[in-house]
Formats: structure tokens, C-alpha cells, sequence
């Protein structure tokens, strides 16, 4: 829940109310792929509830994340424009908010102080996700400066 408090606290009510009236409550069923590798999504994803396992198909579906509640989905491939590397797979019946992506995109070209803020809850939210990978993967531990 951290990270979508992080995404919020960086929006105005105005921000907030747009992506409600754009975005789609989807209830995505368990086992069912939400983000393919390799396939460019449709969507950004806010996780309302549920949980969704992030892995690499091409890698012997290894299991890189769970995400849950209060997490961002696709932002990486929604910033950079590139297929994902991995594919996001529902854990349990799970509800998403489905931002479709071509509104966001008009949406952020079209308000730059919406544009703005977006992109820096974004960016709050890719850095707390870097620094848990980072702590995870036992980085700077033992290193003598």
C-alpha cells in the first residue's frame, strides 16, 4: 500500500478524479495473464486487491515479485515504451484499475502540470521498488569503503 500512497500523495484531486473516470475496475481471475513478456499492454494497472506474480517465461517462468495491493503495473514499459520483460500473472482473484493507454497518453500531452506530477509518482514509485531490490539482493553489504 506504500507505493500507491507514494503515486497519490504526488497527484491533485483533480489528477485523481480523471484517473477514476478513465479507468476500468477489472476483476482478473486467478491464473490469468494480465501482462504478457514481450507484448506491449494496452494499460497501466493500479492493484485495488489480489495479488499478481511478476516472472520470466523465457527463463523457466522464474518468479522475480510478488505484487499486491496498492502496487503500479506496466509503468516500466509505459515509460519506456518497450515490450515488458516479464509477464504479470493473477495469484488469486485479484481487481485492478485499468488505465487505458492511449487516454494517458493524450491525457500527459495535453496537461503538462498533470504531466508533471505523473511522472514524478512514477519515479518515487520505480525508486522505492529499486531500493527493496537493492536491500533484497543484499547490495553494499560487507563493502569496505
Amino acid at each position: 500500500m506504500k507505493k500507491i500512497l507514494l503515486f497519490f500523495s504526488e497527484l491533485n484531486n483533480s489528477d485523481l478524479d480523471w484517473l477514476v473516470q478513465k479507468g476500468k475496475k477489472e476483476t482478473i481471475t486467478p491464473e490469468r495473464v494480465l501482462i504478457r513478456e514481450g507484448q506491449i499492454s494496452d494499460a497501466l494497472y493500479i492493484v485495488v486487491n489480489g495479488s499478481f506474480s511478476v516472472a520470466i517465461e523465457s527463463q523457466d517462468h522464474k518468479e522475480l515479485a510478488i505484487i499486491s495491493a496498492g502496487e503500479i503495473l506496466g509503468e516500466v514499459s509505459f515509460i519506456d515504451t518497450r515490450p515488458p520483460l516479464a509477464t504479470v500473472r493473477a495469484i488469486e482473484q485479484s481487481v485492478v484499475l485499468s488505465i487505458p493507454r492511449i487516454q494517458l497518453l493524450n491525457k500527459l500531452q495535453q496537461d503538462v502540470s498533470f504531466s508533471s506530477r505523473f511522472y514524478r509518482a512514477i519515479c518515487l514509485c520505480l525508486s522505492d521498488r529499486l531500493r527493496g531490490t537493492v536491500i533484497r539482493l543484499g547490495y553494499g553489504l560487507g563493502a569496505v569503503s
